[in-house]
């Protein structure tokens, strides 16, 4: 099953079911005016309703460097536990809406990552059992002010302004996101990320294994997995997507005051 949320012409916010027709890839009906969104007997275009975020979370708990080659791009060694850090509700934005990124900084960068959606409150799970409290997957782009992230421990000002992780457009369950989905960034139409899903240095079930250790994912929840090799700055007007196979495409357009 493939969730959507969204808010339809009289305002109404309704979750429904996005379903392709006609052969139809996922990736393409995300992206663009294909398929249909579903409530009950009324179906819907997706460009005739406002794509809202796919869940509301009370945290983002985002893993750094989770990908070898990004590790080696940013001159870090491979962490021998996850790295860890948050993203507050403040952070989240939805497919289609312009992100308006903090001004007078050298550089913000694009992240695409894969983004777990927990569905029941979870504590203390297993690696084991992890998969039990996952609702789905999701698209997520895990903006990133370098000129504070550098200079700052916590990351506050560097990862957790306003529009920093935008996300959606939907949450695909775990039956439609193969083991070595496909991840993508493209800025303008042109590839800037490419990497696969079993490229993880930690896994799925390891991440919520060790996060769970320490604190409690409620549901609607999101776990950012991290991002592979290729990010990059950012500048006033640009198309940004963060494309996973089997979920969709997270398109934005990035303003700079």
């Amino acid at each position: 099953m493939k969730r959507v949320r969204f808010r339809d012409s009289a305002g109404n916010v309704r979750g429904g079911r996005w379903t392709v027709e006609n052969g139809e890839e996922l990736v393409t009906a995300a992206a663009g005016p294909y398929g249909r969104i579903s409530f009950g007997d009324e179906k819907f275009a997706p460009d005739e309703v406002e794509i809202l975020p796919p869940c509301e979370p009370t945290k983002i708990v985002c893993v750094g460097l989770n990908y070898a080659d990004h590790a080696a791009e940013q001159d870090k060694e491979v962490p021998d536990r996850p790295l860890l850090f948050l993203k507050p509700p403040n952070t989240v934005t939805s497919h289609n809406k312009e992100v308006t990124l903090p001004a007078n900084k050298a550089r913000i960068d694009h992240e695409a990552e894969l983004a777990v959606v927990i569905g029941e409150r979870c504590k203390g799970a297993s690696a084991d059992e992890a998969m039990d409290y996952v609702s789905g997957f999701t698209c997520l782009n895990d903006l990133s002010n370098r000129d504070d992230q550098e200079v700052e421990q916590n990351w506050v000002r560097g990862k957790a302004f306003d529009d920093a992780a935008p996300i959606g457009p939907l949450v695909a369950t775990p039956e439609h996101v193969p083991e070595d989905a496909t991840i993508e960034c493209r800025v303008n139409g042109e590839v800037k990320q490419q990497s696969s899903r079993d490229q993880f240095i930690f896994s799925v079930p390891e991440l919520i294994e060790e996060i769970t250790t320490y604190m409690t994912l409620e549901p609607g929840d999101v776990i950012s997995t991290g991002t592979p090799a290729g990010v990059g700055p950012l500048a006033d007007g640009d198309e940004v997507e963060v494309a996973i196979e089997g979920v969709g495409t997270l398109r934005n357009t990035v303003h700079i005051p």
